[in-house]
């Protein structure tokens, strides 16, 4: 049985391995220079989301710095389909949240002050990340305005998998970036490479994280979105026997990728003849119309094609051959 994304994901970033191979590769150096990514220690946080519910995506973590005091990062894993306007001020209630359980749980004092933080979204979608990144852009007051030393102030790092193309990624050379390159292919082939690189990877690192067995998941899910049609191959246990499998199947799936593109844009060419016939012959198409074409093979495009050059209604175009 395969996970889906959020609990893949969920997993990934579990070990703490992952989450500073994240933080090394994908935020600016000098963010990390004061920080000890090999003492992080994962905090279990209250907050909840707004129904009520714990949120599972959203994970903090304690980072001791070099002076000795802590950084708590906030990871917010992202998968919805429609992006978070509001995520800024999501972050910023969490910000509130986790400042008042570490009062509460740690006796904090007001000389004590209070710890930094750093909060970092992956997004995973498909349209490209553009919510405000900084709480300000959503406060609607004039620049010069004297009300803005009494705003609120937040801002979060954005980690936009989609916007960095495949040999970017190669080019880091980071188990993240082969774990992006798998949850964003564009064909078998980048799948296949992504996971030779992924065997090549665990050969170099045998004390890594021990995510193999989560990879595995990912690389079936992944096939699937790249590989829709059934039979799908039996994929075998170990990573190195699935690119074995993958070099063996992989032209075969290019092929069959390519015909199915042939064959949706033929059907598409013909569903907007069609559409176009039945408005010069009966005007405007009720919504039915569409949802009959969008649901046709070619065979039954060709017969209501055929069907209205002697149909006398638009119904009579859906009905078996009128000529025979």
């Amino acid at each position: 049985m395969i996970d889906n994304d959020d609990s893949i994901y969920h997993r990934i970033f579990s070990h703490p391995e992952m989450v500073a191979d994240l933080l090394q590769n994908f935020l600016e150096p000098d963010l990390l220079t004061e920080l000890d990514l090999s003492q992080m220690r994962r905090m279990n946080t209250k907050f909840t989301a707004q129904t009520g519910q714990r949120r599972r995506g959203d994970v903090v973590w304690e980072i001791p710095t070099c002076t000795g005091s802590s950084v708590f990062l906030i990871l917010i894993l992202e998968f919805q389909s429609d992006i978070d306007e509001w995520m800024v001020l999501r972050l910023d209630v969490y910000v509130g949240l986790l400042y008042q359980q570490l009062v509460d749980e740690r006796k904090l004092k007001p000389a004590d002050g209070l710890p930094p933080v750093l909060p970092v979204v992956i997004y995973n979608g498909e349209p490209r990340w553009n919510a405000a990144t900084s709480l300000r852009d959503l406060i609607r007051l004039p620049t010069d305005s004297p009300l803005w030393q009494y705003q609120p102030e937040m801002r979060y790092h954005v980690i936009d998998e989609g916007k960095y193309p495949d040999q970017d990624l190669k080019g880091r050379w980071s188990l993240t970036a082969i774990f992006f390159r798998i949850q964003h292919p564009v064909s078998p082939a980048l799948v296949l490479d992504a996971s030779r690189d992924l065997v090549v990877w665990f050969d170099k690192h045998p004390d890594g994280p021990p995510v193999k067995r989560l990879f595995r998941e990912l690389l079936i899910v992944a096939l699937e979105r790249v590989k829709k049609q059934d039979p799908r191959p039996h994929v075998p246990v170990e990573l190195e026997e699935i690119v074995i499998m993958l070099t063996r199947y992989i032209d075969k799936w290019e092929k069959d990728i390519e015909q199915r593109g042939i064959l949706i844009g033929e059907k598409k060419g013909e569903q907007r003849t069609l559409l176009l016939l039945i408005q010069r012959r009966f005007g405007s198409t009720p919504e039915w119309v569409h949802a009959r074409l969008g649901g046709a093979t070619l065979e039954m495009l060709d017969m209501w094609t055929e069907n209205i050059l002697d149909a006398t209604s638009l119904e009579a175009v859906f009905q078996e051959r009128i000529r025979q």
